[in-house]
């Protein structure tokens, strides 16, 4: 609304700028803000990196290239930009007006309608493309035991077939124990396929969505906002499974 009421008044005080002048400012400072929060987000990670050997970081693990590069594509600019452009004076001490302050807000306009409408658009299409590291996603202990015991047993096999399977019958101890690991890994009793899991929780969303739905439209007293609130957080829920597989 205040880009809207003020962008009439602001370009007719553009003075002896003219548009496509002021518009190639505001593009090129668009490039840089995108280009040095980039490198920011790739410095901060190589900073803590280095510094995780002479101090405890809260996350010593590396989050690759993606992570930054997403971090640094998700800059939008927007109401502090704005606020921070609508706060210079009208005029100087002196009384005299403020030099450019019409061209400043102008590209600060256009900055803002360019890191939304460019970066905003493309950000689902960058996440699809190179999903991040989800750190706050974590296995149940079952999974994950599960899953060692099967290395492990593994492990085992591969040790026994490869140093001593010329021992095999001579000791027949080692042959039962040969025998549990390999009953363990060929009968397992949990059968981990995320794939599966995926499309059962999806519908799982979407039913709780259609619910959420038909409450809406059955009780037109409840609040439409509080079922906004939890559509929200299903289709949270189910842009981190998309991000996972």
């Amino acid at each position: 609304m205040l880009i809207g009421l003020d962008l009439p008044e602001i370009i007719s005080g553009l003075g002896d700028t003219d548009i496509y002048t002021a518009i190639g400012y505001g593009a090129a400072v668009t490039a840089v803000l995108i280009i040095v929060r980039i490198l920011a987000g790739y410095a901060a990670v190589i900073t803590t990196l280095i510094m995780r050997n002479f101090i405890t970081v809260a996350d010593a693990q590396s989050p690759g290239w993606k992570t930054p590069m997403i971090i640094g594509w998700t800059g939008m600019r927007g109401v502090v930009s704005l606020a921070a452009a609508l706060s210079i004076p009208m005029t100087l001490d002196d009384g005299t007006a403020f030099p450019q302050r019409n061209l400043i807000l102008f590209i600060t306009f256009l900055v803002i309608l360019l890191t939304l409408l460019f970066q905003g658009l493309t950000l689902p299409f960058l996440l699809k493309k190179f999903p991040p590291i989800d750190r706050d996603f974590v296995r149940s202990v079952k999974e994950i035991d599960y899953e060692i015991q099967n290395n492990l047993a593994q492990i085992a096999v591969d040790k026994i077939r490869t140093d001593y399977s010329h021992k095999i019958d001579s000791f027949p101890a080692l042959k039962d124990q040969l025998q549990k690991y390999e009953n363990q890994l060929n009968s397992s009793e949990i059968i981990i396929n995320y794939t599966e899991y995926r499309n059962i929780y999806i519908d799982i969303i979407e039913t709780q969505r259609i619910w959420l739905i038909n409450k809406n439209r059955e009780e037109l007293l409840l609040d439409e906002e509080i079922i906004r609130k939890h559509l929200r957080l299903l289709d949270l829920q189910e842009e981190r499974l998309n991000m996972k597989s």
